[in-house]
């Protein structure tokens, strides 16, 4: 884990935009606070083999550091950690680590140079050194800094799958490679990672066998002053009792295969986990010339990482149709696949306050179905916590905001958005940012207001041209047309779409005329529902927008004059109603 502490870290292409507005003292404050974080994290991997985050996310708090670092100029003021020196056995060939490449570019420049190539699973687990003298295992040891490391011995010669003996060429031998936990048709795509490097880690470093050493297995991919053909290296590993590294190492020529090999082994079932692909130049150097950082005959190239830090610029609320306060958090922007990121919804008031989530904080960021982005949870808070303050509880609820007010603006619009959907009044290219238009340039007085504009008034909306001003016109004119329960619709009637299916009611009078018994009678609605309904339907503001709607000759509430006709609602039984609501 963290290999990337071995090389300087680069800055993120949004460096520029995560600068934070702190004073000296501050920034001095938050680099200290991540920089002890940090260290303690390296603690509890390389001595406990505990991980509390990915990888990916470690490495990109790594780099955050730097780019604050580079903020404040305090790179020299801030020390970037190295794994701490637990070990103190000497590697006969040093650990070199793998460069980690970026992109598909930067991976086809380094594969022109080199003639011989071939492709293996990065085998997400930790490294080991073999030692085999005259056939016997004699030393395992761990990768630590590349030059020490512990004494595994006694761990390896524990796990069923590493070969005590061994003969032929191997005999003699100096192996390098990953032991890793064992899996059934795990694919990397759906189960992610799993920790399953800190699980291989945390069992390596218990004084006591841990029964996961029976799960365990060794990936050799570097067999120093082997032979010098990769098919011979490969053959006889497989003789001498190492098959895996056989299997799993592929001849490519181009770009293109270790791309389909990448792909394949992300989405397909593999008995371990991967994180990435690893190429190889099938020429490799002498033993004697290999350096920690300084391999560059072996890349990797790894998956896109399910996870990403972002830095929270903002916190703000939005006011749904109904009244439900959401909370937005706006991001510096982040790239998630083909996505870019700088909006997330958290959801509701109550969600927000249990993630503690406030302007500075740098969150976990992953996609969830369809490509949503989501926040799974705060990994680093900033030390001053200005916590922005979300609507008095009740400002909003479901009978505020038919009426344009400056502090209704956003449920207003929201009810606007609403009533254009195509399963309402079908008012197609009126989104918010067109709705906001024609709330600036024109007074809407209520939810309703824009069916008395006229085709020359809508002309006059700055960034709107003439025709289309005559088309919103005309998508306005045709929603007189829509059947009465469409407009219900549009006045935020809270009745279930299956309810509304069997609705017989053809006028604003016989849906007053309602009761709540008999409202009950329709699919999904229970005792709760039907007092909401009774409520609405008697409220003083929808009264008021259905005499405008009748003014205005809308089917079902012409001629409706606001009166209630209680003698009505008594008299009609039970099972005439369940006749009346028949389809």
């Amino acid at each position: 884990m963290f290999i990337a502490l071995l090389f300087l870290t680069t800055l993120s292409p949004f460096a520029d935009a995560t600068c934070p507005i702190w004073s000296d003292a501050e920034a001095g404050q938050e680099m200290e606070r991540l920089s002890a974080q940090l260290t303690a994290w390296d603690r509890d991997y390389w001595l406990r083999g505990e991980s509390p985050v990915s990888d990916a996310v470690y490495d990109e708090l790594r780099t955050r550091l730097h780019e604050w670092q580079t903020c404040f100029q305090a790179s020299q003021g801030i020390a970037v950690s190295a794994p701490p020196l637990s070990g103190k056995v000497p590697h006969p060939v040093f650990h070199t680590g793998v460069r980690k490449l970026d992109n598909p570019v930067a991976l086809t420049q380094w594969m022109r140079a080199r003639n011989e190539l071939w492709a293996q699973p990065k085998i997400d687990g930790v490294a080991v050194t073999l030692v085999y003298r005259h056939g016997r295992l004699v030393k395992a040891i761990s990768r630590g800094d590349g030059r020490l490391g512990q004494d595994w011995t006694s761990r390896v010669r524990s796990i069923p799958a590493i070969p005590q003996r061994t003969s032929g060429a191997l005999a003699d031998s100096v192996l390098q490679g990953e032991i890793f936990w064992r899996r059934d048709k795990h694919v990397q795509k759906q189960a992610g990672g799993m920790n399953a490097r800190a699980k291989v880690a945390g069992a390596m470093m218990r004084k006591d066998d841990s029964p996961l050493l029976r799960e365990l297995d060794v990936f050799i991919w570097a067999w120093p002053d082997g032979p010098a053909l990769m098919k011979d290296r490969l053959g006889a590993l497989e003789k001498g009792g190492f098959p895996l590294v056989k299997r799993w190492t592929i001849p490519i020529t181009q770009l293109s295969d270790v791309a389909a090999l990448r792909e394949q082994w992300f989405t397909s079932p593999l008995p371990f986990v991967t994180d990435g692909v690893v190429i190889r130049d099938g020429r490799e150097p002498p033993s004697v010339s290999w350096m920690p950082g300084e391999g560059d005959w072996v890349v990797a190239w790894k998956y896109p990482p399910a996870q990403h830090i972002a830095h929270v610029k903002r916190v703000h609320f939005t006011t749904g149709r109904t009244g439900n306060i959401g909370v937005v958090a706006e991001l510096s922007p982040i790239g998630i696949d083909d996505k870019t990121v700088s909006r997330v919804n958290i959801g509701s008031v109550n969600r927000w306050r249990r993630l503690d989530l406030v302007p500075g904080d740098q969150v976990i960021v992953s996609l969830a179905g369809r490509g949503i982005p989501r926040i799974d949870r705060v990994v680093w808070r900033v030390s001053q916590r200005d916590t922005p303050q979300p609507p008095a509880e009740g400002q909003f609820h479901q009978f505020s905001c038919y009426f344009a007010t400056a502090a209704c603006r956003e449920q207003f619009t929201a009810r606007l958005s609403w009533l254009s959907r195509a399963a309402v009044l079908d008012i197609p290219g009126l989104n918010d940012a067109v709705w906001t238009q024609l709330l600036q340039a024109h007074r809407f007085e209520h939810l309703f207001s824009w069916l008395a504009l006229s085709r020359e008034a809508l002309a006059t909306t700055p960034g709107i041209s003439s025709a289309r001003a005559a088309a919103i016109w005309q998508r306005f004119t045709l929603t007189r047309r829509q059947p009465f329960s469409r407009w219900l619709k549009a006045l935020g009637l809270p009745l279930p779409d299956m309810a509304f299916n069997l609705l017989a009611d053809r006028s604003w009078q016989q849906v007053l005329n309602r009761n709540e018994a008999r409202w009950q009678q329709l699919p999904g609605v229970g005792q709760v529902r039907a007092k909401k309904l009774v409520a609405f339907s008697h409220h003083p503001e929808i009264a008021t927008l259905a005499r405008w709607l009748a003014a205005q000759g809308i089917p079902g509430f012409a001629g409706f004059s606001g009166s209630y006709d209680d003698s009505e609602t008594q008299a009609v039984p039970a099972e005439s109603e369940a006749r009346a609501d028949a389809p």
